[in-house]
C-alpha cells in the first residue's frame, strides 16, 4: 500500500508539470509541444542516449503548414519510435501510434493452442487466473494480464487447491502488463519476509537527468496463504511492464527460478499529457530500478534461458512447460 501511495503521489505531481500550454494548435505547434513533452518528461534519454535535439532537427524538415492530419500523426509517430519503447504511444482520433519492435523482433516461444491443451477442461478459472494440476503433481497457473484482478479470497483458494502440488509454475509468458497492485498482490504470496526489490525516482526538472533520489520499493507478505514450495516462473518478450515488475519482485523469492527468454522490460512508469490539437501522448515519467539498482528498462533475464522448440510444438509439446516440469520434479 505504502507503494500505491508512493506512484499516487508521483502522478499527482507530474500532473502539474505536463501540459504544454505555449504552442499553437498548428502542425509546427504541435511538433514542437509533442518534442518538448518528450525533452523534459521522458526518463530515458540519457540512459537509451537518444540525441533528442539531433532527432528534432532531423523531423523537423517534414512539418510543413498544409500538412493533413495522416501525415502529421505519421511524422509525429516515427518520431516518438526512435525512442523505442512500448510504452510510448501516440493517441488521436482516428489512430494509435505504437512501437512493437520489442517483442516483434524476437521469438515469440508461446502458442496459446498449447496452453489450452496442456489446462485441459477441467480447469479452474478466477479471475485472470487460469490453474490446474498435472499428473506428476505439478500445479500450472497462467496468468495473460495483470489488468484481470484476482482477489484475496480467490487467491487464497487457488493455494488450497495447488497445496497437494510439490512445485508450481507460473506462466507469465505473453502477460503485456497491467495494474502493478494486481502484480504486487500475486508477489507477495511468496514471501514471509518484507523484502526490497527496487527503486522508483522522477523527474524534479527539465534536464533529462534531473531525477529525484531513488525510493525503495518493497514487497511484504500478504495476510493471506503463503506459497513455501519450488516456483517456475515463464517468461518471454511479451512479459511486458507491470509484468516485469512481477517478474523482478519474484526472482528475489529464494524458492523461484526464471525460465524462458528475457522479458520484455518496461520498466518506465507511463504518464499521459495532450498536444494542441487534442492527442494524447503516454511515455515513460519515472524510472525503476532493481535492488541493485540496476536499469530494467531492457528486460531481465532469465535464470534457465529455454526456447519453445518448433519440433516440439508440431508434436503438441510445449518446451518451456516440459523444461519447467522436468526442474521442479528434480527440486522438490
Amino acid at each position: 500500500m505504502k507503494r500505491i501511495a508512493y506512484i499516487l503521489s508521483l502522478m499527482v505531481m507530474l500532473l502539474g508539470c505536463v501540459h504544454e500550454d505555449n504552442h499553437t494548435n498548428s502542425p509546427m505547434g504541435n511538433f514542437e509541444a509533442l518534442w518538448t513533452i518528450i525533452d523534459e518528461h521522458y526518463c530515458f534519454l540519457d540512459y537509451k542516449q537518444v540525441d533528442w535535439g539531433a532527432v528534432r532537427q532531423r523531423y523537423m524538415p517534414y512539418i510543413t503548414n498544409d500538412l493533413s492530419n495522416d501525415k502529421l500523426f505519421q511524422i509525429l509517430g516515427n518520431m516518438l519510435a526512435e525512442l523505442k519503447d512500448g510504452h510510448v504511444n501516440l493517441y488521436a482520433y482516428h489512430n494509435t501510434a505504437r512501437y512493437w519492435n520489442w517483442f516483434e523482433d524476437y521469438p515469440r516461444n508461446y502458442n496459446e493452442e498449447l496452453i489450452e491443451k496442456y489446462l485441459g477442461h477441467d480447469y479452474r478459472v478466477s479471475g485472470g487466473l487460469r490453474y490446474t494440476i498435472f499428473p506428476d503433481n505439478i500445479g500450472y497457473i497462467s496468468y495473460t494480464s495483470f489488468s484481470s484482478a484476482v482477489g484475496n479470497n480467490a487467491l487464497n483458494e487457488m493455494f488450497r487447491y495447488l497445496d497437494i502440488c510439490n512445485g508450481i509454475i507460473i506462466d507469465v509468458r505473453n502477460n503485456g502488463g497491467g495494474e502493478l497492485t494486481n502484480a504486487s498482490s500475486l508477489a507477495s504470496r511468496f514471501t514471509n519476509e518484507k523484502i526490497l526489490v527496487g527503486f522508483m525516482s522522477h523527474k524534479t526538472g527539465k534536464g533529462h537527468s534531473d531525477f529525484s533520489n531513488p525510493t525503495p520499493m518493497y514487497i511484504e507478505p500478504s495476510d493471506g496463504i503463503r506459497w513455501q514450495k519450488p516456483v517456475v516462473v515463464l517468461t518471454n518478450r511479451h512479459s511486458y511492464s507491470a509484468t516485469n515488475d512481477f517478474v523482478n519482485s519474484m526472482r528475489y523469492m529464494p524458492q523461484v527460478t526464471l525460465m524462458g527468454d528475457k522479458t520484455g522490460g518496461g520498466s518506465g512508469m507511463p504518464f499521459t499529457s495532450e498536444l494542441p490539437n487534442g492527442w494524447g501522448v503516454r511515455f515513460s515519467a519515472c524510472p525503476t530500478y532493481d535492488a541493485n539498482m540496476q536499469q530494467l528498462e531492457f528486460g531481465i533475464e532469465p535464470d534457465v534461458a529455454i526456447a519453445l522448440s518448433a519440433d516440439d510444438q508440431a508434436q503438441g509439446i510445449d518446451t518451456i512447460i516440459e523444461a519447467a516440469r522436468a526442474y521442479l520434479n528434480k527440486n522438490p
